[in-house]
């Protein structure tokens, strides 16, 4: 039987599109689900229920650059449970699945917090540099499977010989994703009932820049 992966990532304390995500999971009968980080930011009055449903998932997590600001956050009387449980969280995780090694991250390998793949353009197209620059970054990774978040773009491209998938926010993009293996097929599943944006940023609404996305 192929394995089923829910990939989700950069929630940003909103629960509405991540519980779609998650019922979607449970729907198309997931064996693992994974986030790539950024659970807190900007819906700072949900990040309690964020973590308690991704907890009540089994979800393996990693930390991302928003999950680090503690001081951005209003906890609801639960501050020290929430830091204990951000201060436990990876910032990588290595796994091997249907004998596919898989390496996540938030932005970059080996574990960067900031900066990130960027392969789209604004209307979502692969740039070809950005795929050839990354190709050859990518040589030393030895996994077969790399998955992101950060940049807040949606993509599944073979760099090399990495298969890179990055969900997308399934608050801004309003993306989430099902890695099957050993087949190495990626989909990507529209939420909130809205067209999904495949490269949103800050930084196209003229309020902070892109890397701090």
């Amino acid at each position: 039987m192929p394995s089923k992966i829910g990939l989700v990532s950069d929630p940003h304390s909103t629960t509405a599109p991540l519980q779609e995500a998650l019922a979607l999971f449970k729907h198309e009968q997931v064996d693992t689900i994974i986030c790539a980080g950024d659970i807190a930011g900007y819906g700072r009055d949900e990040l309690s229920r964020t973590i308690e449903l991704l907890i009540d998932s089994n979800c393996q997590m990693i930390a991302g650059n928003h999950d680090y600001c503690s001081e951005e956050y209003d906890y609801n009387g639960q501050q020290e449970k929430i830091e204990a449980f951000f201060n436990n969280l990876p910032r990588t995780l290595e796994l091997t699945i249907e004998n596919k090694k898989i390496y996540v991250t938030h932005a970059e390998p080996p574990d960067l917090q900031h900066g990130g793949i960027k392969l789209l353009d604004t209307d979502g197209h692969v740039l070809p540099d950005r795929k050839a620059q990354w190709s050859e970054k990518l040589k030393t990774l030895d996994s077969d499977i790399l998955i992101v978040g950060h940049t807040h773009q949606v993509f599944s491209e073979q760099l090399g010989d990495v298969l890179v998938i990055n969900p997308g926010s399934s608050t801004f993009n309003h993306t989430c994703a099902i890695l099957t293996l050993p087949d190495m097929t990626v989909e990507v599943y529209a939420l909130s009932n809205k067209e999904p944006i495949m490269c949103w940023n800050w930084s196209m609404f003229n309020t902070v820049q892109e890397d701090k996305a």
